[in-house]
């Protein structure tokens, strides 16, 4: 079992609040503030200041969170895995950008985990940013993302290419070219990912790198979630700049046309990124196969 101060750390972090913290876990403030103070002597640091009715994490508390995150979700998968190894089952968390949750990923996992009785997989969606956190405090054993990584403590698998297009409904005059211009997009209401999203980003990269600000365009929208762009694209709100893959299925039903922008080379690469003590080394091979067959 965990020391228990460290859950009374975490606790005291997500709550701010000794007596919130004692509520949540049925103990005395008293004991609570005895917790955070015999770690602080223990350490050597300081882990909170207080500011008003709150407590707020030092930058050494915010390290010792982060690791007592680990440290407990580390523990957390070794109880499933010894009561999953009797069972004869191995859970898999997998995080994906919202990008490629619409790509043929989603449908090999699924594939997988079928044809694997012995696998049961758990999906999470979310942003790059948030899916690495996750996978550096173990709540993840490996996230799929577009684009590249440069952070060394990740291992990178390439698991497929992909490019960015000019997505309309099939309906409007532009769909029946074969590519699109600058100039034209410009005439046009432009519904985009948040500021942030790889998309987004690797759209307004490629604009600045022709000297363009994204200002020069009328966007109307801006939103997260992939499905709803196609959503509003098909019901003729706007157009949108998104990743060829995440509209294949669309653009099969002849509900979307996606062209190539003249002048804006926008390849990216999809990778399965995990950390060096990834505990399933073979399962990156197996998810790569899994897509190949799908695919």
């Amino acid at each position: 079992m965990l020391d228990t101060k460290l859950y009374t750390l975490l606790k005291v972090a997500e709550y701010r609040n000794y007596t919130q913290a004692a509520r949540s876990l049925n103990l005395t403030q008293p004991a609570v503030s005895q917790h955070i103070h015999a770690l602080e002597h223990e350490l050597g640091v300081k882990l909170f200041e207080r500011s008003g009715n709150r407590l707020i994490l030092t930058r050494a508390g915010e390290k010792c969170v982060s690791a007592a995150r680990a440290i407990s979700n580390l523990y957390s998968n070794l109880r499933f895995e010894l009561s999953g190894s009797a069972a004869g089952i191995r859970e898999v968390n997998i995080g994906i950008t919202h990008t490629v949750e619409s790509n043929h990923i989603s449908e090999a996992l699924a594939k997988y985990a079928s044809d694997n009785q012995d696998v049961k997989i758990k999906l999470i969606t979310d942003t790059q940013a948030n899916l690495k956190k996750k996978l550096k405090n173990y709540e993840l054993d490996l996230a799929i993302i577009d684009g590249s990584v440069t952070d060394t403590s990740f291992e990178t698998r390439l698991l497929d290419t992909d490019r960015l297009v000019f997505v309309t409904d099939v309906s409007h005059p532009l769909a029946e070219k074969s590519s699109v211009t600058l100039d034209e997009i410009r005439k046009e209401k432009l519904i985009l990912r948040l500021p942030g999203s790889g998309t987004a980003n690797m759209f307004i990269a490629a604009l600045e790198a022709r000297d363009i600000s994204i200002e020069a365009y009328n966007v109307i929208l801006e939103v997260d979630n992939v499905a709803t762009i196609k959503d509003l694209v098909m019901q003729k709100y706007g157009v949108s700049v998104l990743a060829e893959s995440a509209c294949l299925d669309e653009i099969m039903k002849n509900r979307l046309a996606a062209l190539p922008i003249d002048q804006l080379q926008m390849r990216r690469e999809i990778n399965i990124i995990y950390t060096k003590n990834l505990q399933y080394m073979d399962f990156p091979d197996e998810i790569i196969r899994a897509y190949n067959d799908v695919r």
